[in-house]
């Protein structure tokens, strides 16, 4: 059990993603050629830095369409088992399928990670159930259609009403607030304005919450540099480095050696 972890290391933790899709937009199919393949690179991610490892067997990128229970399960399970046989490591569970949440804790899931902050049916009740952290995220819209026309009239205040909001949820349905952490969703529903104003809001939720912020070869990162994704790695180690410096918990990221190296410069250049 975690609890209290959440708030007593100041120190930015790196997460690393695993998708175990076939679909993923920046590296899909990439752990496809079985569970060797996907221990190789959890191995490496650890080697390189990586504080937690984030599973996740659904794809949520624009436009993605969902799987079923019994496919992200088949996809996700047999990996934790293996991570943790073999790996001190944390592992986050990046989904929304109750069920999941349920059968990963059992296996030794640290966190949930929930893309939609806990709001399928029974997903709420399931996680308080397992007693582990939860990262709560916010996304305008579904994953199919997220990326179509997203609006808002005040992009951070209604982003953080709706965490806020789910906050309550939780602790109603008895996940304490040290078992809470707080996601904007960056590309989740947003345009690069939307992306740019809540990622310079950071500094005010950080100072409040645990946050995760996943930036890592997202189209905001495209926007900024005009690079394709597979060349966004050295824009989102900045992105990772500034969010460590806002004050988040968390960066989420493909890259991990580059975003320790990044990371590591920023601190020892702001060094007092």
């Amino acid at each position: 059990m975690l609890g209290l972890f959440l708030w007593s290391d100041m120190k930015t933790k790196i997460m690393a993603v695993m998708n175990l899709t076939p679909v993923s937009f920046s590296d899909g199919g990439r752990l496809s050629g079985g569970l060797d393949s996907v221990l190789v690179a959890a191995e490496q991610h650890i080697r390189e830095g990586a504080d937690w490892l984030d599973l996740g067997g659904e794809s949520t990128r624009p436009g993605a369409q969902a799987v079923s229970e019994a496919e992200e399960m088949d996809r996700v399970l047999p990996v934790l088992e293996a991570i943790k046989a073999r790996f001190d490591v944390p592992c986050s569970l990046d989904t929304s399928t109750p069920g999941l949440m349920r059968q990963g804790a059992a296996l030794g899931a640290d966190m949930i990670n929930d893309v939609r902050a806990l709001t399928r049916p029974e997903a709420l009740q399931a996680a308080a159930q397992t007693g582990l952290p939860v990262v709560l995220m916010h996304m305008q819209g579904t994953p199919d259609t997220m990326q179509i026309n997203p609006s808002y009239e005040d992009v951070v205040g209604e982003v953080e009403a709706f965490l806020l909001g789910r906050v309550q949820a939780c602790q109603q349905a008895g996940i304490t607030k040290d078992r809470i952490v707080l996601d904007p969703g960056f590309g989740f529903g947003k345009t690069l304005d939307h992306n740019v104003a809540l990622f310079q809001a950071l500094p005010s939720l950080c100072q409040r919450w645990p946050v995760l912020v996943g930036v890592s070869r997202k189209r905001l990162i495209g926007d900024l540099t005009g690079q394709a994704v597979e060349n966004r790695d050295l824009g989102s180690a900045v992105a990772a480095g500034l969010a460590a410096q806002h004050g988040a918990t968390w960066v989420r990221v493909h890259n991990v050696a580059a975003t320790r190296d990044a990371m590591a410069v920023m601190n020892g250049l702001n060094r007092r």
